[in-house]
């Protein structure tokens, strides 16, 4: 409905008008808006400043959806916004953000951002203009405020670029953003190519947010990201690993995953995995990935925790069974070529996303705790279940049960065994047979003793 209240595309001196949708034209209540931004918009306006809640939360509710943030955007400074709420504090390198606390709320506060400044041939800027880009014209820093009709031009992609006016509740629409969401398209603002060049991240954007929304890619949008893809690996790692983590954490990870493979951008940010799907996209280890990627969805949705290392664990087995020629199972006897394998794998991911050793080492040792499993009999199985990481290993195994990889059978043992009393469990594992790698007996080390230098005569 729109199109009922456009206006005029640009004023007299040329700036942008937007389409305005009044309140009687749009679903959006404030009774689903967070009181503290409620708070936060009526003390920018009454301190005569503009105020509109932005982005992904107006979106989010024209759809009908509630939105996980409520950012602002505001012509008032960084500093000026820290004058009204003592509970603020400025934030950012690339652009400094004022986060006004509530508790465990945080309300994230911008100014309005500049489209354009000079740049010179090699690059470079002047003291007071602050967009650098490097060759390959990637924004590398910027931090320069400018109006409302400007700020809209820097956002990604249409249906993010709504502003919600808490002065008549209306909805500013410069870019057709409203239709869009409507239709369900994502469309980049502005030239496509030109707008990946800037910053090739929004590739990962446009696939994660077309899997969260059950968005379609606009083909203007879709068609230059296939060619582009390949600027994903002058990207720092270090941005990358934040990126995957919003992709893949925030509910939708299945249909993300399925846009990076489908829009070709996969190889670019884990080229084993894709490798590794692409030879064999059947595999118990390609189930395991996806049974991996829905376990994560739903616990998103049931707001329960997901820690990175179990989902890169789950990510990476696929290339982990590639390395050790097993993509079926079973893993090897050969313990050292499981950890042989996991180093290379990691070693190559590590080039594209930084997961962070926080995460990487204890996923290495729930990855090389799977063997163990099999060996069931003895004294020894009781001591695994008091590892660290037993309880993640232990539902990885889970995983590659129901993937195929492993007889259920060990995992079903496995479950029953945790919930014995201890004397039942000791008697369990006392009464199975060994297994054959626990039969062999183990070589002696014979050990040499120095000899005695005669004394000297």
């Amino acid at each position: 409905a729109a199109e009922l209240y456009s206006i005029e595309n640009n004023d007299a001196s040329g700036q942008p008008l937007p389409v305005i949708v009044p309140r009687a034209g749009h679903p959006i209540s404030r009774a689903n808006i967070s009181p503290s931004a409620l708070r936060v918009l009526y003390r920018l306006r009454e301190g005569g400043f503009q105020a509109f809640l932005v982005g992904g939360a107006v979106r989010d509710l024209l759809l009908g959806l509630h939105p996980k943030d409520f950012d602002i955007a505001t012509d008032a400074h960084p500093e000026e916004v820290r004058k009204l709420f003592r509970n603020c504090r400025l934030i950012g390198r690339r652009f400094h953000l004022a986060h006004v606390r509530f508790g465990m709320e945080i309300i994230e506060v911008a100014t309005f951002r500049a489209a354009h400044t000079e740049v010179d041939e090699d690059h470079g800027v002047d003291e007071t203009g602050h967009r650098v880009l490097d060759e390959h014209g990637r924004i590398l820093r910027d931090n320069l405020y400018g109006t409302i009709e400007e700020d809209v031009w820097r956002r990604d992609f249409t249906a993010n670029a709504l502003y919600y006016n808490i002065e008549d509740y209306s909805i500013w629409d410069y870019v057709g953003g409203v239709p869009d969401a409507e239709a369900r398209v994502l469309r980049l603002i502005g030239d496509a190519e030109t707008r990946y060049r800037e910053d090739p991240v929004r590739m990962l954007r446009a696939a994660r947010f077309a899997g969260k929304l059950g968005f379609t890619l606009h083909p203007g949008t879709e068609a230059p990201l296939h060619r582009l893809a390949y600027m994903l690996d002058s990207v720092p790692a270090a941005r990358l690993f934040d990126e995957t983590m919003k992709l893949l954490l925030a509910g939708s990870a299945v249909p993300s995953f399925d846009m990076l493979v489908s829009l070709g951008l996969l190889p670019h940010l884990m080229p084993d995995v894709a490798a590794a799907l692409a030879e064999a996209p059947d595999s118990p280890g390609a189930r395991l990935l996806r049974l991996g990627l829905e376990n994560t969805d739903q616990r998103v949705r049931a707001d329960k925790s997901v820690t990175p290392t179990f989902l890169f664990a789950v990510l990476l087995w696929p290339a982990i069974l590639r390395a050790v020629d097993a993509p079926n199972g079973p893993l090897p006897d050969d313990p050292q070529l499981l950890s042989s394998a996991c180093d290379a794998v990691m070693s190559q991911q590590l080039r594209r996303i930084a997961v962070p050793k926080r995460f990487g080492l204890p996923m290495r040792d729930l990855l090389l705790m799977q063997p163990r499993f099999e060996r069931r009999s003895g004294r020894r199985a009781l001591r695994l279940l008091d590892h660290p990481k037993f309880r993640a290993a232990y539902d990885f195994l889970v995983l590659r049960a129901a993937a195929g990889e492993v007889d259920p059978e060990v995992a079903d043992w496995w479950t029953r065994l945790q919930e014995m009393p201890e004397e039942q469990r000791i008697a369990e594992v006392e009464s199975r047979p060994r297994e054959a790698t626990d039969a062999a007996p183990r070589a002696r080390s014979r050990s040499r003793r120095r000899r005695r230098r005669p004394a000297a005569t």
